[in-house]
């Protein structure tokens, strides 16, 4: 890890943020648009644009992998958010998610430092941190190897991140983030995690594997953004959490607010494995993602236990109870019409 070095003040200059078009990246816009700064966005023509509602932001069309563009954009800029990447747990072709996030970051690094761009702050993950096999909340000393990374989607933030810290070692100033899991209102596709709040508040989960996740509300993540920007020590890596929370606990809380009764079946992994394979077999003919995935079993292992402690002495981080980012995604759910 390269030397940490302290910041001063920003102030709140032009920021092009990636990503945008996503749930995190819309919290991400509306948090520096509050904040002052004037805010540029890079979405592929192919985004949805459902969480485009701005009137103030500019808009520029661009793939993340797509160096002329990428250098387009950042143009005139003092600030770059990256938080584009794709955050799929599945595809057919696992590699894809590897290259798609490590190339887009190695061009936004390289392009950001030639352009002179003031302070980056690259979103990452928590997917990138060894959980403790006892289940006790892991902070930002137990880094992950490709090699011991579960799962594409994991592989390939693992090595988004060896890439910035290269880049932090050629003198671009990036400050690292590493989001536990954000939940909340605007998950337009939806996330992993949005899809079980959609598919258990629909009665669609009568069943639970014994696991947990740390669960914080999107605009607290997307807040975080903005401190690490502002008071991040420069190669320097910040969980962004929220609670710790049992899978079970989290379907039964979801259970209460729409008033269905909560799943009380606890499947061994030894079940699930079974139906996860044939769900990416169905999902190999039908083009959409699988609901259970090997590598998601796999990962459940593990209870995903995070502490950002760090975060919230450094830059001041804080999130609210885990309970109000479900209320607001089941709210936006059912305003979305999802919800029946």
């Amino acid at each position: 890890m390269p030397q940490a070095t302290s910041t001063g003040p920003f102030d709140a200059g032009p920021v092009l943020i990636t990503g945008a078009s996503g749930f995190l990246g819309a919290a991400l816009v509306d948090v520096f648009r509050k904040a002052g700064f004037p805010v540029r966005i890079m979405v592929r023509a192919t985004s949805p644009r459902t969480n485009l509602t701005w009137t103030d932001v500019e808009v520029v069309e661009g793939d993340m992998r797509d160096r002329a563009a990428v250098a387009a954009a950042l143009k005139g800029q003092r600030y770059l958010v990256h938080a584009a990447a794709d955050y799929r747990l599945w595809a057919p072709d696992p590699e894809e998610i590897v290259a798609t996030n490590r190339d887009g970051a190695v061009i936004l690094m390289e392009e950001a430092l030639r352009a002179g761009i003031e302070r980056v702050v690259y979103t990452s993950s928590v997917a990138t941190i060894k959980p403790h096999d006892d289940g006790t909340p892991a902070d930002e000393t137990r880094p992950l190897t490709p090699e011991t990374a579960i799962g594409a989607y994991k592989r390939s933030k693992v090595v988004s991140e060896r890439v910035v810290e290269t880049m932090v070692a050629r003198g671009l100033p990036v400050v690292i983030v590493n989001p536990s899991t954000p939940i909340g209102p605007r998950d337009v596709k939806p996330t992993p995690t949005g899809r079980i709040i959609l598919e258990a508040a629909l009665g669609r989960m009568p069943a639970f594997v014994d696991t947990g996740l740390n669960l914080a509300h999107v605009d607290d993540v997307a807040y975080g953004h903005l401190l690490a920007l502002q008071k991040g020590r420069i190669g320097e890596r910040y969980i962004l959490g929220g609670e710790n929370v049992l899978l079970s606990r989290m379907l039964a809380d979801i259970a209460g607010l729409v008033g269905r009764k909560p799943p009380t079946v606890n499947l061994p992994r030894a079940v699930v494995y079974p139906i996860a394979f044939v769900s990416e077999q169905i999902a190999r003919f039908t083009g959409k993602a699988p609901f259970a995935t090997i590598d998601g079993i796999r990962m459940s292992r593990y209870r995903m236990f995070f502490t950002d402690a760090k975060a919230r002495a450094e830059l001041g981080y804080t999130a609210r109870p885990y309970a109000q980012g479900l209320s607001d995604a089941i709210a936006w759910f059912r305003q979305e019409g999802r919800l029946r």
